[in-house]
C-alpha cells in the first residue's frame, strides 16, 4: 500500500509540476501567436509577422512534423477522415484537434507531444460529415485571482455533440464544468431521430465568461430536421445562459438554419456574428414558405444576452444549399476618406457583401434583382434576391450548353448534349424534376475556407470553386428506385430523400465520360479583391490536377479545393486547398506564386503561423491529412516551415 501511495504523490506531483510550468509559458503570451483558428476572434487570418516575405520565401523548409495517427481510409463501418484542422498558439503551447476529435498539445518550436486528451468518440458511426474537427478554442479566466486548475482552458466541441473544457497545463478534463468537464450538446434539441445527425465541427466562440456554440446538421434529409439553436454556456460551469433559433417561424415544419461553420467576436461592442445555413430541406421550401429568417443570413448578437441586434439575409427561401458557409471576417474599411468597422461575409452564391458591423447596412450597397420562379409542386420561390453593387461577383454565376467545355471534341459534344437538356437561367435558377444546372454549386463559391484580411493593403483574399452542380427532383414515387440505384453504386450522383416534401433529390457534378466537369477551367481559383474600391484586383488559378489526372492530357490548371488562407505583413499568402498536395506562398499585391512545398497527402486545411523560441523564428504549420470527400491523398501529419 505504501508503494502505491508513493506513486500516486507522484503522479500527482507530477501532473502539478507540468501544470504550473506550461501554465508560466501560457501567462506569457505575447506577440507571434495564433491564438483563434481564425488567427483572431474576428477571423481575419492575419499576422502581423514579416520575418518570411517575398524576398526569402522561397527558402522555407520543413522543419519538423508531427504524426497524429489518426486517420481513416473508410473501410471496415468507419466513415473517412477529413484533416481540415488549424491549431492555435498561445504562450509557448500548440493547440491541435485531430480528425478522430482528440486534442494534443505540442511544443511549437519542436512539434514535441505535451500532452493529449481522447474524448472516446465513437469512430463507427456514420457522422454525416465524416470523421472531422476544425479546431479548438482557449479560454483564460479573468475572473480568478489564482492561477490553479482550469484558470485557463480549451474548449472542445466533438463530432458527436459534446462541450470539453480542459485545463490547458494539462489537458485533464475541468470537474466543475458541466459534468465531470464536459456537456451533451444533444440535450434540449428536438428531433433528432439518429446518430450522427446532429454534430459538432467547428470551434466554439468565446467571449467574456461565456463559450458560445453552434451545430452542423444532416443535410436533405426530411422537413422537420433539428432545429439550429445557437447556444451561450457559461465558460466556468456549462450552466446555459442563453440560446436563439435562427428559424424564426414554422418551427414545427422546418429546422436547420444551423451555424455550423466559425462564430466571429467583436469584444469591444459585445457582439457575436453567426454564418447561418440553410432551412431544412436544402432543395425544397413548400412547408416553409416566405425569407425563411433568418436562415443564410449574417446576423449579429448581443453577446451578453443573446438578443438580435441586426440580421442581414444573404439568400431568400434557398433551394440550393447556398450556406453563409464562410466565418464572417471582421476588419476596419478605408472607403472615400472614412474608416468604417465592417463585416465581409462571402458565400456559396460567389457574392460578397461587405456590412457596416454596428448597423449591418452595405457599404456599397445591395439590390433585389428578379429571378427565375420555380415550378416544382408546391414550391413558392423568392421572386427576387439579393445582390451587391461592388464588388463584383467572385465566381462566373451563369453556365449554359454555349459554355461546354472538354478535353477533346468528343466530350465537349458529350458535355454539350447534357447540358442542352437541362434548365439553367442563371445562378438561381430553381431546382426541378428536368434538371437544373446549380452554378456555382453547394461546393461554393466560397465554403468554411472562408477569406483573409490584409488590413494595412484593404486587400481581401479568398479560394473559390467553379463547379457546377445537376441537380434532380425526384418525384416520391420515383424516388426509392433512385436511391437503391445509388447504394449499389450505379449512379455517381449523391441521392438524399427530402421527407416531407413531394420530392427527394440527387446532385453530382456536370461531367464529361471521362468524369471531368463540362464548364471550361479553371475549376478553383484564388481571389483577390481590393475593398477600398470594391474591385477584383486578381486572380489566379488554384493548383493542378497533375496529382488526380490519369491521362497526362486531362492536366488543368485550377482544381477544386477546401481549406483557406492566410495573409501575413510580409506581403504573402500562404494556402494549401487544391488537390495537388503543395503549400503555396503568393504576392498579396499580384498574385503571382513565390514558393511551393511538397506536402505528403492532401492539404485541405487553412496554415496558419507564429514566432516561437528564443531566437523569435517565425514558422508556418499546416495540417497535411487529406480529405475523405474531396478525394485527396489521406495521411495525418502536422508540418513545421521556417527559414533556415
Amino acid at each position: 500500500m505504501r508503494s502505491l501511495s508513493i506513486s500516486i504523490a507522484a503522479i500527482v506531483l507530477s501532473v502539478i509540476t507540468a501544470r504550473n510550468a506550461v501554465a508560466e509559458e501560457l501567462a506569457a503570451a505575447g506577440t507571434g501567436t495564433w491564438a483563434f483558428y481564425g488567427g483572431d476572434s474576428g477571423g481575419s487570418r492575419y499576422s502581423s509577422l514579416n520575418q518570411i516575405d517575398r524576398s526569402n520565401v522561397a527558402q522555407l523548409k520543413p522543419v519538423w512534423e508531427y504524426h497524429t495517427g489518426d486517420v481513416s481510409d473508410g473501410s471496415g463501418d468507419r466513415p473517412k477522415s477529413e484533416f481540415e484542422a488549424t491549431p492555435i498558439v498561445v504562450g509557448g503551447t500548440m493547440f491541435l484537434s485531430t480528425p478522430f476529435n482528440r486534442v494534443v498539445a505540442l511544443d511549437p518550436e519542436t512539434g514535441k507531444e505535451k500532452w493529449s486528451f481522447d474524448p472516446k468518440i465513437d469512430l463507427h458511426t456514420r457522422y454525416s460529415e465524416g470523421l472531422i474537427n476544425r479546431s479548438v478554442t482557449f479560454w483564460s479566466d479573468s475572473g480568478r485571482a489564482d492561477s490553479g486548475a482550469c484558470h485557463q482552458r480549451i474548449f472542445l466541441a466533438t463530432i458527436d455533440a459534446r462541450l470539453f473544457a480542459l485545463d490547458a497545463p494539462t489537458g485533464q478534463p475541468c470537474a466543475d464544468f458541466g459534468v465531470e468537464g464536459q456537456i451533451d450538446l444533444k440535450t434540449g434539441i428536438s428531433n433528432i431521430t439518429r446518430r450522427g445527425e446532429y454534430e459538432e465541427t467547428s470551434a466554439p466562440a468565446v467571449i467574456d465568461d461565456l463559450v458560445i456554440v453552434g451545430s452542423s446538421i444532416a443535410d436533405n434529409d426530411r422537413v422537420d430536421s433539428p432545429n439550429g439553436v445557437v447556444r451561450a454556456f457559461d465558460a466556468r460551469n456549462g450552466q446555459l445562459r442563453w440560446s436563439w433559433n435562427p428559424i424564426q417561424g414554422n418551427l414545427g415544419l422546418t429546422g436547420a438554419g444551423n451555424v455550423w461553420s466559425t462564430i466571429s467576436v467583436d469584444a469591444r461592442r459585445g457582439l457575436v456574428f453567426l454564418p447561418t445555413g440553410s432551412a431544412s430541406p436544402d432543395y425544397h421550401g413548400f412547408k416553409r414558405p416566405g425569407d425563411n429568417k433568418w436562415a443564410n443570413s449574417v446576423v449579429a448578437l448581443s453577446a451578453k444576452t443573446g438578443e438580435l441586434v441586426w440580421g442581414f439575409q444573404l439568400v431568400h427561401h434557398d433551394m440550393w444549399d447556398y450556406d453563409t458557409a464562410a466565418q464572417p471576417v471582421l476588419g476596419t474599411l478605408r472607403h472615400d476618406g472614412v474608416e468604417t468597422p465592417v463585416v465581409i461575409q462571402g458565400n456559396k452564391t460567389g457574392n460578397l457583401f461587405v456590412l457596416n458591423r454596428e448597423t449591418g447596412s452595405p457599404i456599397f450597397g445591395v439590390e433585389e434583382r428578379p429571378v427565375p420562379n420555380s415550378d416544382a409542386e408546391g414550391e413558392d420561390a423568392s421572386p427576387t434576391q439579393p445582390f451587391p453593387l461592388a464588388p463584383p461577383a467572385i465566381v462566373p454565376q451563369t453556365l449554359t450548353a454555349k459554355d461546354a467545355w472538354g478535353i477533346n471534341p468528343e466530350e465537349r459534344e458529350a458535355c454539350r448534349s447534357r447540358m442542352e437538356k437541362l434548365r439553367s437561367e442563371g445562378i438561381f435558377t430553381p431546382p426541378s424534376v428536368q434538371g437544373t444546372i446549380a452554378f456555382p454549386g453547394n461546393l461554393g463559391g466560397m465554403n468554411w475556407s472562408s477569406g483573409a484580411f490584409d488590413p494595412e493593403r484593404q486587400i481581401f483574399v479568398t479560394n473559390i470553386n467553379n463547379l457546377p452542380m445537376e441537380v434532380h427532383l425526384i418525384p416520391r414515387d420515383q424516388y426509392k428506385p433512385v436511391e437503391n440505384a445509388a447504394r449499389k453504386g450505379e449512379l455517381r450522383a449523391e441521392v438524399s430523400p427530402q421527407h416531407g416534401t413531394p420530392y427527394g433529390m440527387s446532385r453530382e457534378v456536370v461531367h464529361s465520360p471521362l468524369g471531368l466537369p463540362c464548364n471550361p477551367p479553371p475549376w478553383g481559383e484564388l481571389v483577390a479583391v481590393d475593398l477600398s474600391k470594391g474591385s477584383i484586383r486578381w486572380k489566379v488559378p488554384l493548383g493542378t490536377t497533375a496529382d488526380m489526372a490519369k491521362n497526362p492530357a486531362a492536366l488543368v490548371q485550377g482544381t477544386p479545393n477546401l481549406g483557406g488562407p492566410i495573409v501575413t505583413a510580409g506581403g504573402l499568402i500562404f494556402i494549401a486547398s487544391a488537390m495537388d498536395n503543395y503549400l503555396r506562398a503568393f504576392n498579396v499585391e499580384t498574385g503571382a506564386e513565390l514558393w511551393k512545398g511538397r506536402l505528403p497527402a492532401g492539404g485541405q486545411a487553412m496554415p496558419m503561423t507564429y514566432r516561437a523560441g528564443q531566437a523569435g523564428k517565425q514558422f508556418v504549420v499546416i495540417a497535411a491529412g487529406g480529405h475523405g470527400k474531396l478525394g485527396t491523398t489521406l495521411g495525418d501529419s502536422l508540418i513545421a516551415y521556417a527559414l533556415p
